[in-house]
């Protein structure tokens, strides 16, 4: 696969971001190829890593009632302490970035106790890390996984 992507391609892509459960004959009718040609092509995009096709839940339904970003403040090895985060199951997002922040990491957590269990014993506590904020979120207004295909 190429770096770019062509028009069939992202049609495939926009068709799975809208709906991950669609058949390849579904798709196969929407832009235009068989379904062994779409199969193939739904393959690759899966084996080069363009894409991946899972489950997406609501974190509020499985008993997690508090979602966090923390910013973090590194001294040293940024990506040994972003390897460090991603070990920690209730983080589902850590990014290594620019501005005042070093690295920035999304929290699912049952309730505050479970926060601050986490933010205390685990998160403050790897080297490196020297300064935390925790950014509570109230309600998520907008999420979506549409990059790049419309």
């Amino acid at each position: 696969m190429t770096d770019a992507l062509d028009d069939v391609s992202k049609r495939i892509i926009d068709c799975l971001q809208r709906d991950g459960r669609m058949s390849y004959a579904g798709l196969a009718k929407v832009v235009g190829l068989s379904e062994a040609a779409v199969r193939q092509r739904v393959q690759r995009l899966l084996d080069t890593g363009v894409m991946q096709i899972v489950a997406v839940t609501d974190p509020l339904t499985l008993g997690f009632a508090r979602q966090v970003m923390i910013g973090l403040k590194v001294e040293g090895d940024m990506r040994s302490v972003a390897s460090s985060l991603a070990t920690i199951p209730e983080v589902d997002y850590v990014v290594i970035c620019a501005g005042a922040y070093d690295l920035l990491a999304e929290l699912v957590c049952t309730d505050d106790d479970h926060l601050l269990a986490l933010l205390n014993d685990k998160i403050r506590s790897i080297p490196g890390v020297t300064g935390t904020e925790t950014f509570v979120y109230l309600k998520l207004a907008k999420q979506t996984y549409a990059w790049g295909t419309r």
